[in-house]
């Protein structure tokens, strides 16, 4: 039973995202899912998980308020009496819930001291009936046993069991069979989950599984995958589910189309598709369960924590994602993906916050290298010692490890972004979009997706392509729509394409969104994302002209 369902509308999901961690951080338990809000009518999964919470929160916007789902889901709570409505932007409630009082958090910025937030956690610890210690909280000393030394811990394990046919056509009793076989090899270089081979899993391809939790045990399997294909008129319909296998509760369901005439060409690109949509709810779910655990972490889970964090990309969360990544070395030393990840955040940190310092930059450097030692074979230690190379100015380096990265699993979002990066500081533009296709395809709705496409706009901008640029800021935006970064990006294209009102409220918000950076920190950040193009010192005069501009209106 979770504490909280989240109803919200698909456009406003940068924001459900910052509600979604913030809650998670203070101890509850979130059910909300993105890739369930696609479908034609409600999953019984939704419903289920809506009826369950124990508080139901509504995110009350122009959009949400005209959709149907949000409006249903807002009805049966209130109906349940688990209604917590918040508004996040101006706008008018259906008439029903006028009366109903509403959290105002519009202007707010993810700051766990907010006022309207702290009464907002009040309010929801109200419904949900229970003392919820905030998951970021230190335990009681007395309660907290110590880090054990070398408890690496590491991704849980994932089985996949047979697809079932329910066409009842012996072609495509071929084809599900392929398909289990081709999820598992898509599966089995990622690091948020152990796919087990589908020998182990041959016997339970016929007859119903009588005991889920017993065969887990068995198996020595977290997560189970179920599917089954059938045909719908002219196409091929795979249906998918991932269960906690020790309490049987669903956790994600997906169904994926394919025209039949289309399906030999499209069967690879099917799979990926499977792979990439479970790939991502693995990684999810494992922060999500890393979050709640109040202590005796293991370095694994310390990573999770740290990424988590580091998803946020504010100051705070940033020095956030530093401990736990520190964290995470302490426990195990020696464990190459926590240090490629230290080195990662470190040059995070280096490149938005710091002045050029050859010293530092070559620590970073010689962390990063140590991970890539540490485990040279490992694709995703590889693309995140990337990381750290691509912020601290060695982007030769980190497009070698990214490029090694993907020769071992050309899966590897991770890969695709770093490579990416790599791309945009060597002034290999069009390779780096390249790139940041093949990461939007393989990492569907990913948190971090918001970041590549900071990063391709960069790249259009420096090919002279601004308005390609525009698109890939308005689709940061949507994501991330109270993050100043984008909003520079959006205001400075908007000023060269002769858009001066957008480009001047754009600059506006950005201001307001980081009111201390000031503006030798974005001519440093922006500066170092220079592909050696003529384009970015345009760009660089718009930030200053505007910012000017904004100076001048703050005087009058």
């Amino acid at each position: 039973m979770p504490d909280i369902f989240l109803s919200y509308n698909r456009e406003d999901q940068g924001i459900a995202r910052r509600f979604a961690e913030a809650f998670l951080a203070e101890g509850f338990d979130v059910w909300w899912d993105v890739t369930l809000r696609s479908g034609e009518a409600y999953d019984e999964v939704t419903e289920q998980a809506l009826k369950a919470a124990r508080a139901v929160v509504v995110l009350w916007s122009p959009r949400s308020v005209v959709s149907r789902w949000v409006r249903a889901e807002a009805t049966i709570a209130d109906r349940n009496k688990t209604l917590v409505p918040v508004m996040i932007e101006p706008c008018e409630r259906p008439i029903m819930f006028e009366l109903t009082q509403t959290a105002e958090l519009g202007d707010w910025d993810g700051s766990t001291g907010h006022p309207a937030w702290l009464g907002l956690v009040a309010d929801v610890r109200g419904f949900v009936g229970r003392s919820v210690r905030p998951a970021n909280a230190s335990a009681p000393a007395a309660a907290k046993p110590p880090p054990r030394k070398g408890d690496r811990g590491g991704a849980p394990s994932l089985a996949v069991l047979p697809f079932t046919n329910r066409s009842g056509l012996r072609e495509d009793d071929v084809f599900a069979f392929g398909m289990v076989e081709d999820i598992i090899d898509a599966m089995s270089q990622g690091v948020d989950v152990r796919v087990i081979s589908s020998s182990a899993t041959a016997r339970f391809r016929t007859g119903a599984i009588p005991d889920l939790d017993a065969m887990a045990r068995e198996l020595g399997v977290r997560y189970v995958l179920e599917g089954n294909i059938r045909r719908a008129g002219e196409h091929l319909r795979v249906t998918t589910q991932l269960i906690d296998a020790s309490s049987g509760k669903i956790l994600w369901t997906q169904k994926f189309d394919r025209p039949l005439e289309q399906l030999v060409s499209l069967q690879e690109e099917l799979v990926l598709e499977v792979a990439s949509h479970l790939r991502t709810q693995a990684h999810r779910l494992e922060i999500e369960r890393a979050l709640r655990k109040p202590g005796n972490l293991t370095a694994w889970e310390s990573v999770m924590r740290s990424i988590a964090a580091l998803r946020r990309m504010t100051g705070a969360a940033l020095m956030q994602a530093l401990q736990e990544a520190r964290n995470a070395v302490e426990i195990a030393p020696d464990y190459a993906l926590a240090v490629a990840l230290l080195a990662q955040i470190q040059g995070v940190i280096y490149n938005q916050m710091m002045p050029d310092n050859a010293a530092e930059a070559g620590r970073i450097r010689a962390l990063a290298e140590r991970a890539i030692e540490l485990d040279p074979d490992n694709s995703v230690v590889l693309s995140t010692a990337a990381g750290g190379l691509n912020t601290t100015g060695f982007p030769a380096e980190a497009l070698a490890a990214g490029q090694r990265a993907l020769t071992l699993n050309p899966h590897n979002s991770f890969g695709h972004m770093a490579c990416g990066v790599a791309c945009v500081l060597l002034g290999q533009n069009d390779a780096a979009v390249a790139h940041f296709d093949a990461e939007a395809g393989l990492a569907p709705e990913d948190a971090t997706a918001w970041m590549s496409y900071g990063w391709r706009a960069h790249a259009e901008i420096d090919a002279g392509r601004w308005e390609h640029a525009e698109t890939a800021y308005d689709k940061a935006l949507k994501l991330t729509p109270d993050n100043a970064a984008p909003n520079i990006g959006k205001a400075i294209v908007c000023r060269h394409l002769g858009r001066h009102d957008a480009a001047r409220k754009h600059m506006t918000l950005a201001r307001k969104f980081e009111p201390d950076t000031p503006l030798t920190i974005w001519e440093l950040r922006y500066g170092r994302a220079d592909g050696g193009g003529t384009s970015m010192a345009v760009f660089l005069d718009h930030l200053r002209a505007l910012w000017a501009e904004a100076d001048a209106s703050a005087q009058v």
